[in-house]
């Protein structure tokens, strides 16, 4: 068992790694919108006068998927699970910003702040390169 679960973190690599565990949170995320939207939309207004969270609820999951399957390539061509996961989060912390600007929702600053941190991991591991694998001596 021990050997499967290293072979497998040798095939994500650090950057998989990461690619595959936000992916993987935002479909859950996006699949809570959908099956059981917040009571409190009050910092999604601005979102939600564009498309209804069950449609939201879609696209998070459909960036997450993306980032899963990224997961899986060779650093250079999961570029496009980076980029998903953070453009998913921009118009979500935008209408959050937005919300609170507006007196609409008093705390929406820390919500868009919290979705801004969320984020930030994802854009630093986007620029890390992945360490050469050690070769094997011996082999």
């Amino acid at each position: 068992m021990r050997w499967a679960v290293r072979r497998l973190g040798g095939m994500l690599g650090r950057r998989g790694a990461i690619l595959l565990s936000y992916g993987t949170v935002w479909a859950l995320y996006g699949y809570g919108q959908i099956i059981s939207p917040q009571p409190d939309q009050r910092g999604l207004t601005l979102a939600v006068q564009m498309w209804p969270l069950h449609v939201w609820g879609s696209l998070f999951i459909t960036a997450g998927l993306m980032a899963a399957v990224a997961a899986w390539l060779r650093q250079g061509a999961d570029w496009f699970g980076f980029v998903a996961l953070v453009l998913i989060v921009l118009p979500w912390m935008l209408s959050y910003l937005a919300s609170w600007v507006l007196g609409d929702f008093p705390r929406g600053w820390v919500a868009a702040a919290v979705w801004g941190v969320i984020a930030v991991p994802v854009i630093v591991v986007a620029g890390w390169r992945e360490p050469p694998r050690p070769k094997r001596v011996g082999s």
